[in-house]
């Protein structure tokens, strides 16, 4: 889970290791009448609370109960484990670069029960190598900037499986009607707004017709791929709990 910045010290919650001390405190928040319960920490983003866009991000995921899906940019989990909660017959797999991030997630996962979500450690898709997914879902790392957004989008298509979708939060500070207009004009003319709420918009775009388009992505990104400065790096991918089939 990405969204707004929050920051430690020097620390970014894109940081690949954050060097902020940490501050670990419970939390905990109501999904479909159950009570989930999270620990989370500083240097990771909404250190303190569910943030009101990742919200609106949950209550509007529509995930199906044999869902696989992708929690790109996981936090400290929420969305995942709303999302494995949501699809028991299905799979989540959560990823963040922030490696203190994705310790969160795991610790999460297994606090919640969430046996059929595992957790990996990694930039962007790099951590899912060609899987594919009927859902992904991300409140993109916006202050990481426009470029790294871009390529996000721009990758997402080559992930999803035949008649999947791509769902994410943003708020108008955040640029998301740009990346709405983005969309439609190079990914999915069929992207619509799931939901409006404290300045925020849930955009669904669904996958790009034909096996041929998905697999090559979007063409013509315009200099996407440099990773920005500030970014850290990219980790070697790892797994974090179990590994799905």
């Amino acid at each position: 889970m990405t969204g707004p910045v929050e920051e430690a010290g020097s620390d970014q919650y894109f940081s690949v290791q954050p060097r902020s001390r940490s501050d670990r405190r419970e939390l905990r928040f109501l999904y479909r009448g159950e009570l989930l319960a999270f620990v989370v920490d500083a240097g990771v983003f909404a250190a303190h609370r569910l943030d009101p866009g990742t919200a609106l991000l949950i209550e509007n995921l529509g995930v199906r109960p044999a869902d696989r899906v992708l929690d790109l940019g996981c936090g400290w989990g929420p969305v995942g484990v709303a999302a494995a909660r949501s699809a028991p017959q299905g799979e989540v797999v959560l990823t963040d670069v922030n490696r203190r991030a994705a310790r969160l997630a795991a610790e999460n996962v297994a606090r919640n029960g969430a046996r059929n979500a595992s957790v990996r450690v990694g930039r962007l898709f790099e951590p899912v190598g060609e899987a594919t997914f009927d859902l992904i879902a991300t409140n993109p790392p916006y202050r990481a900037g426009r470029e790294l957004v871009l390529e996000l989008l721009a990758e997402a298509p080559r992930h999803l499986n035949r008649g999947g979708r791509l769902v994410l939060v943003g708020k108008g500070s955040q640029g998301i009607r740009f990346y709405q207009q983005w969309l439609a004009t190079h990914w999915a003319p069929g992207v619509t707004v799931l939901a409006r709420g404290s300045g925020y918009r849930v955009l669904e775009a669904p996958a790009p017709s034909g096996p041929a388009a998905r697999a090559e992505g979007v063409k013509n990104r315009r200099s996407l791929g440099r990773r920005p400065r500030g970014s850290g790096g990219a980790p070697t991918a790892t797994s974090l709990g179990r590994t799905p089939t």
